[in-house]
């Protein structure tokens, strides 16, 4: 049947009458049907909205592919994949600068890693502090009351709602219907929490501010930071909405029987109630354990005991190699025997503290409960109104007593159940502290790197034995954007160090030069002395302490880092990287160039042989050490900037590879800044930027000097005559040979066999 809108009402009132006539008692199927007629209104909203934004998104899919269709190939050997899901929504920075002000550093992150003694000082548990952190994190989660988590959380009170007035209304139905659908819209809720929190920290996290790398190398006000991303916030989110349904509920029953329980045994009887309550719940707070503290050392125990698994996976190839298997054994069991030792020692403070809880709510407040429910029987000018009225109106004193005695004593029982309810959850309140607690000092930290605030000694800390202090509390070098060049001045290179009073250690002292476009140069000097700093600093990685740095926009520089790097995803993404194959249509670039780009780094035959462009494998398992350098120098190749900084990148290319694609990339228009020790590559440079490691001193010369052909000259003569030995070594070798087989053959002569064995 249709049900008009119009007969909305009429039918709710009819089905709610059904519910409350006496023949709902036995047949509860009008409620079966008010709760399936309210699931169908909420689905068909659900619907509705879910309808909308597949339109809103098929639009916006159409739109972006008929922007993109002029960028395809002629004769359809490309074609743009389709885009099949919402694109995302990413947080504004204006939305970020807005948090953070809720985000001040907490007393344990602003101590730093070596305040041990401050850390163990803070008190985790439903305080003050606790609530303020609730409340910054709900401002990522609810931003605002027109939100799809605002509906969930309306519609999750709703059921709540709901439920406890079935409850009351049909004791045989008892909510087992709504139950599960307020444990569908529990578990929605903890989904939506988790999506709107992860990715907030993600645009945090993942930016052009490089709030990752900051993060994980230049502070360490949070130790492993995936395991905060993916596990604390999760649990953080469960908790919030499995307390909301935990805590909701029985707040709800409490308020509903207490006021039936007050008409039945009066003020006085609920005045002794309330002070019941009191008691118990200053008592069960005095003795509650720290469970905040614990659930979040327990966190961090997981986190360890995680990130040494992830350890051994990134180093399995040089463990074994090392036959290290049974250190590594050794270090995986003491990390775990102390996360279990932790588990362990909770589990025996739980079992104290639950059996302790149990007795006072189950048996104390029974009771209590049953004492003050009495009271109308000895007392009847105690009774409330529902008992007076029942004497009022001709029943039986005994009767009317008997009769007032059970209500109360059901309302009783029901109401225990929900305190007992309520009792419980404060335990879970506690363990919700200490999640609170973690999630909040990540984004407050996030906060802090995003808007360059580091942890760090401040310069009035400075010792002036040790020299001038470089905190990361203290940066006051500047990088600009847009020059035309790499231009240094005064810039001192100096490796970070969070967490120490001494600062970072200075490895060059007051860089000055200047690299224009088709100025190429060599950087070259000992291991250790600063040469990928030089890297580091251009990129913005390292902090510009002193000094200023003059730079090409980001498009303009192309980074390649000593250990190569391949990605996730197809082989065409390997040699794009870091653009998408979307951006390579919109780009207007084919298969075909990029088969072109790999016949310059002679990896042409990559393609057949892994099976196609398409072809998705774990890469770092499939090329060599020369094929990944040449696979990075391919990515070159391909977004052809104006400045490239190779770090090492072509240790495992033969020399005439090297020199094939050192020229091409010169051939393109790009200006090479090579950080190496290998003279062979001197001549592919205009300059040399010598750094000597003799206290931070360095050299720039031209190359091409007398100086610089002396010093090249020496080193011709030195490998000539290493070429010259060679003839006589050979010679050498011939003779020897023969010795010993002459000497084989005049062996023993009683048939014992006598193996030749060559000298090499």
């Amino acid at each position: 049947m249709t049900v008009q809108s119009k007969d909305l009402p009429q039918q709710i009132n009819s089905v709610l009458e059904a519910v409350h006539s006496n023949k709902s008692a036995s047949r509860p199927l009008p409620a079966v049907a008010l709760v399936g007629f309210i699931a169908i209104l909420v689905g068909s909203y659900i619907s509705r909205k879910h309808a909308k934004e597949r339109k809103a998104a098929a639009a916006a899919t159409t739109g972006s592919t008929s922007a993109s269709s002029s960028s395809k190939v002629v004769e359809g050997k490309i074609v743009p994949p389709k885009k099949t899901s919402r694109p995302i929504k990413y947080t504004s920075e204006a939305t970020i600068e807005r948090n953070r002000k809720y985000f001040p550093p907490s007393k344990i992150a602003a101590a730093g890693s070596s305040a041990s003694s401050v850390k163990s000082a803070v008190k985790v548990g439903v305080n003050k502090e606790f609530f303020r952190q609730i409340e910054a994190i709900f401002k990522i989660l609810i931003p605002k009351l027109r939100c799809k988590e605002s509906v969930i959380l309306v519609l999750h009170t709703t059921f709540l709602v709901l439920r406890t007035y079935l409850s009351v209304i049909v004791a045989r139905l008892d909510g087992a219907i709504v139950k599960d659908l307020i444990r569908y819209l529990q578990s929605k809720l903890s989904i939506a929490f988790r999506t709107r929190l992860t990715r907030y920290v993600h645009d945090l996290y993942l930016n052009d501010q490089i709030t990752y790398y900051k993060a994980l190398n230049l502070d360490d006000r949070i130790q492993g930071v995936d395991q905060y991303i993916t596990t604390d916030i999760a649990k953080f989110c469960d908790s919030l909405a499995g307390l909301y349904s935990n805590l909701g509920k029985p707040l709800l029953d409490t308020i509903i029987f207490n006021y039936q329980l007050m008409r039945s045994i009066g003020v006085s009887g609920m005045g002794g109630l309330f002070v019941s309550y009191v008691i118990t719940a200053v008592l069960l707070r005095k003795v509650t354990p720290a469970f905040g503290k614990l659930a979040a050392v327990e966190a961090k125990l997981e986190g360890d005991f995680r990130s040494a698994h992830t350890r051994l996976i990134t180093n399995a190839e040089e463990i074994a190699f090392y036959n290290g298997a049974e250190l590594e054994h050794s270090i995986l069991t003491r990390t775990y025997k102390r996360l279990i030792r932790h588990i362990n020692s909770i589990y025996k403070i739980r079992i104290a503290y639950n059996m302790f809880e149990d007795f006072i709510i189950k048996y104390c407040w029974s009771a209590v409960g049953l004492t003050l429910c009495a009271l109308p029987v000895f007392f009847p000018t105690l009774a409330g109104m529902d008992s007076a009225k029942g004497v009022a109106g001709g029943d039986k004193v005994v009767g009317a007593r008997t009769k007032g005695f059970i209500t109360s004593k059901r309302l009783m029982m029901s109401l225990a159940d929900a305190g007992g309810r309520m009792m419980y959850s404060y335990k879970e309140l506690s363990e919700l502290a200490g999640s609170t607690l973690r999630v909040y000092n990540l984004i407050s930290v996030l906060h802090q790197l995003h808007a360059n605030n580091y942890e760090g000694a401040s310069s009035t800390d400075q010792n002036d034995s040790v020299g001038e202090l470089y905190s990361l509390n203290d940066i006051r070098g500047i990088i600009n954007y847009g020059y035309e060049g790499i231009k240094f001045v005064n810039v001192p290179i100096v490796t970070p160090s969070p967490g120490n009073v001494n600062g970072g250690e200075k490895l060059i002292h007051n860089l000055s030069v200047d690299v224009k476009p088709g100025g190429h140069i060599l950087v070259t000097g000992p291991n250790g002395v600063g040469k990928t700093g030089f890297a580091r600093l251009v990129s913005g990685l390292w902090p510009v302490f002193r000094g200023q740095v003059y730079r090409p926009n980001p498009k303009d520089i192309f980074y390649i880092p000593q250990r190569a790097y391949l990605s996730i995803g197809s082989l065409r993404d390997q040699v794009i990287y870091p653009h998408s194959h979307e951006d390579m249509i919109r780009a207007g670039r084919t298969d075909e160039e990029l088969m072109t780009i790999l016949k310059h780094v002679h990896l042409a035959y990559i393609p057949d042989r892994e099976g196609g462009w398409n072809t998705v494998k774990e890469w770092k398992d499939v090329f060599s050490g020369g094929e990944k350098q040449r696979m990075n120098l391919a990515r070159l190749f391909y977004h052809k900037p104006r400045f490239a900084i190779l770090d090492e990148c072509t240790s495992a290319v033969s020399s005439d590879v090297e020199g094939l694609m050192y020229n091409h990339a010169k051939d393109l228009g790009i200006t090479l800044i090579t950080i190496s020790h290998r003279p062979a590559l001197f001549k592919y440079h205009l300059h040399l930027l010598k750094l000597t490691g003799d206290n931070g001193q360095w050299e720039f010369s031209t190359i091409g000097t007398a100086e610089q052909r002396q010093s090249l000259e020496k080193e011709m003569a030195s490998l000539q005559a290493k070429l010259n030995e060679v003839d006589e070594l050979k010679r050498r070798h011939a003779e020897i040979q023969k010795e010993l087989e002459v000497g084989m053959n005049t062996g023993p002569q009683d048939g014992t066999k006598v193996q030749k064995r060559g000298l090499f």
